[in-house]
């Protein structure tokens, strides 16, 4: 029977009561606590490859040679990685450090006041303030709280959900969330045009201005006694078209490329960018959904600020474009709405070889 239960205390509670060991249903399994490491260690090492950075300055530059470079670079990326991190994507700095320092207070206020925003994700309300429910068989849970909620566009938030307390939080939120929308349509166009296709192709398929959903979820990773026996986020690739991920430049994220997990360094004034999913099913296989964890540490909080850019959920059927497809790059990806590639993933059905493939700590048995 699969566990629908929230941990309780909140993972902050825990961490403020300054235990020695964390409670076991935070422990990972045996064999995943062999690749877990001091993550500051992992960041300051020279070796290995790292997270391409790419430069989008010249996205729209009127110099088609340096346009090209720029787009030719971040497609690359795209479909050696499936993750960046991206500099110059034309969001104020100012704006980004109004969003961190709203999310940061909102997460300082006392846990009886985050409470009044709380979830009830057994009811089917995932939005507010929460924590992982143990949804596996064995009950494991993460280190970590959370506060979630849809961000763009403007018509489909529920602003009810949205904490009044930072009073900058719906407002730095809200504009954020419109110049994030504005790269998005930017970064499909030019991976619709690695493709070969029209440039506002992708935008189309994934529901477009009107479709396209902004989730954002701020995660909060408390200092943990124990780091080397808990996970902040478990092995697992992004649902989404494309994901946007802001922090705090303390270092959490790993990702399993060419077989062996890679610690993402802290690049100051970047947005870290995954290719989901969605993009993965439609360019059938040509960019990347890459695995990915996130570690926590006993010396500073992370936090973090995810969004997610999703399709609807029913209105679309996510397959191959048939552009993507020849006798030489067969179809990869049966065709799924995005509500049901979700199932799949959440119950973790293995009758194809992708899904196979994106099983959580699939790489530790290899």
């Amino acid at each position: 029977m699969v566990a629908t239960i929230a941990p309780s205390p909140r993972v902050e509670e825990l961490a403020r009561r300054g235990l020695d060991t964390i409670p076991k249903d935070y422990i990972r399994p045996e064999e995943e606590l062999k690749s877990i490491g001091d993550i500051f260690a992992e960041e300051k090492s020279i070796d290995g490859p790292e997270v391409p950075t790419i430069d989008l300055a010249e996205i729209d530059s009127s110099d088609e040679e340096r346009r090209r470079k720029c787009h030719d670079e971040l497609k690359k990326a795209a479909e050696d990685w499936g993750v960046m991190y991206v500099i110059n994507h034309g969001i104020p700095e100012e704006l980004i450090s109004r969003v961190k320092a709203a999310g940061k207070e909102f997460f300082e206020l006392p846990v009886e006041e985050k409470e009044k925003h709380a979830n009830d994700q057994a009811a089917g309300n995932v939005q507010g303030y929460g924590s992982k429910l143990a949804n596996n068989a064995s009950g494991q849970l993460e280190w970590e709280d959370y506060f979630f909620h849809c961000v763009f566009p403007e018509e489909k938030r529920e602003l009810s959900i949205w904490p009044q307390n930072p009073p900058d939080y719906i407002p730095a939120t809200s504009e954020y969330a419109k110049q994030l929308r504005g790269l998005t349509t930017k970064i499909l166009s030019v991976l619709s045009l690695g493709l070969g296709l029209e440039e506002g192709r992708l935008e189309k398929e994934v529901g477009g201005m009107e479709d396209l959903i902004l989730q954002m979820k701020i995660n909060f990773y408390p200092k943990c006694p124990q780091p080397e026996l808990a996970l902040g986020v478990e092995a697992h690739t992004d649902v989404s078209a494309l994901t946007f991920i802001l922090h705090n430049m303390v270092p959490g994220l790993q990702l399993f490329y060419e077989g062996k997990w890679v610690t993402a360094k802290c690049v100051p004034n970047s947005i870290i960018m995954h290719v989901g999913d969605t993009i993965e099913i439609l360019s059938n296989g040509k960019y990347k959904s890459i695995l990915h964890r996130g570690l926590v540490n006993k010396e500073k909080v992370r936090i973090s600020w995810a969004v997610f850019c999703e399709p609807p959920k029913e209105k679309i059927v996510l397959q191959p474009l048939p552009e993507t497809v020849s006798e030489a790059e067969p179809l990869r990806f049966p065709p799924r709405t995005f509500a049901q590639h979700l199932k799949h993933k959440l119950f973790r059905k293995s009758d194809t070889e992708v899904d196979e493939k994106k099983k959580p700590n699939e790489d530790e048995s290899n």
